[in-house]
């Protein structure tokens, strides 16, 4: 607090210097910057003694007490109550047009704003807290146009993919969504055709991946498909064939560079050290997984180990630069296969050697 003007009371001072003090009395009509009008604090006169006018002591606006730490409280609960008032509105909002029927959808299906406001809500704690996503590499995806995403395919249940999208979708600067290509087993499914859909993921196949491509949507795909997520645990980082090259030649025709992307941590979330065949035979599944925890444990086994997770986009391959004919090619296609994978594996080996812990 600032030093407070002291009164002197040896007698031998005259009261005419006291009045030739400068006068600081500020009027109670005075303003401070912010409108309210200033503090003044007035001191009784001792017995005995004969305060003039010019003897009152006014605070000086530098001088205002402090706020109280239940004032700051205050406008924090204000604060806190406006934020969640306005996400109730929000919400209110959201679920009004779900009812009504007033958003929209493209021809795949795909809902934008129930990709932002719900699903990727719902993965973002497992990205984010369970598996604690570290991405590397995010600068080479570019801002615009058509892209190719090329991944390994691990982890038993697909959940590499999924968090893939939300790297994407949260790390980009320009907030870019992952359109995704699945397997058809996927839209055999009841709830997940319906989830897959509204995602933005669509059939592997040439043609919608061509279309998204087209229309300069950033297009993922993971070309060991079912040998890649359900080859044993003794095989993990060991990427598979790479199929025939169809993604090459989809990428050569719409001139979009391939970006390779290495996954690490998600080959240990369910560590598959068997495969029922018969079961899989029997429930229509490529494999029927079998782990350190299912199906000994039911349900509970089918909680993936917490594993930490990184990400990481190697620099794009351009496609651009060679002619049409050029997708019709197949010792061409066969070379730029082979670049991905290879770019792919060699980034993997080079993550697991820099990784201390499977877990932390």
């Amino acid at each position: 607090m600032a030093d407070a003007k002291v009164i002197p009371f040896d007698d031998d001072r005259s009261r005419a210097n006291a009045v030739q003090r400068p006068q600081r009395r500020r009027s109670t009509g005075s303003r401070r910057k912010n409108g309210e009008p200033a503090l003044v604090r007035e001191v009784q006169p001792l017995p005995g003694l004969d305060l003039t006018q010019d003897d009152v002591l006014v605070t000086r606006e530098e001088q205002e007490p402090e706020r109280a730490p239940d004032d700051e409280a205050g406008q924090g609960v204000q604060s806190v109550q406006g934020g969640l008032e306005r996400r109730i509105a929000h919400g209110l909002s959201f679920l009004r047009r779900r009812l009504t029927g007033d958003y929209e959808v493209d021809d795949f299906g795909y809902d934008e704003e129930l990709t932002d406001q719900v699903l990727m809500s719902v993965l973002r704690p497992l990205y984010e807290k369970y598996f604690r996503v570290e991405v590397k590499g995010i600068e080479n995806i570019p801002a615009e146009g058509g892209a190719l995403i090329v991944a390994n395919h691990s982890g038993t249940l697909p959940l590499d993919g999924l968090m893939m999208q939300v790297a994407v979708h949260d790390n980009h600067p320009a907030g870019r969504h992952l359109r995704l290509l699945a397997a058809d087993l996927v839209f055999m499914l009841p709830v997940a055709n319906e989830l897959a859909r509204k995602a933005g993921h669509t059939l592997a196949c040439a043609e919608d991946a061509e279309r998204l491509l087209g229309r300069g949507e950033l297009v993922g795909v993971m070309p060991e498909g079912f040998k890649g997520i359900g080859k044993p645990f003794s095989e993990r980082y060991k990427l598979q064939r790479f199929g025939r090259g169809g993604f090459v030649s989809t990428a050569l025709r719409q001139g979009a560079p391939i970006i390779p992307c290495s996954i690490v941590g998600a080959e240990e979330i369910y560590p598959m050290i068997g495969n029922s065949k018969t079961l899989a035979r029997v429930l229509g599944f490529p494999y029927f997984p079998i782990t350190p925890t299912f199906p000994w444990l039911g349900p509970l086994g089918a909680i993936p180990l917490p594993t930490k997770w990184t990400i990481q986009f190697g620099e794009p391959i351009p496609t651009d630069g060679y002619p049409p004919e050029a997708a019709e090619d197949p010792m061409l296609m066969f070379n730029l296969t082979d670049q991905v994978r290879e770019q792919i594996q060699h980034t993997l080996y080079k993550l697991l050697v820099q990784r201390r812990s499977v877990f932390f």
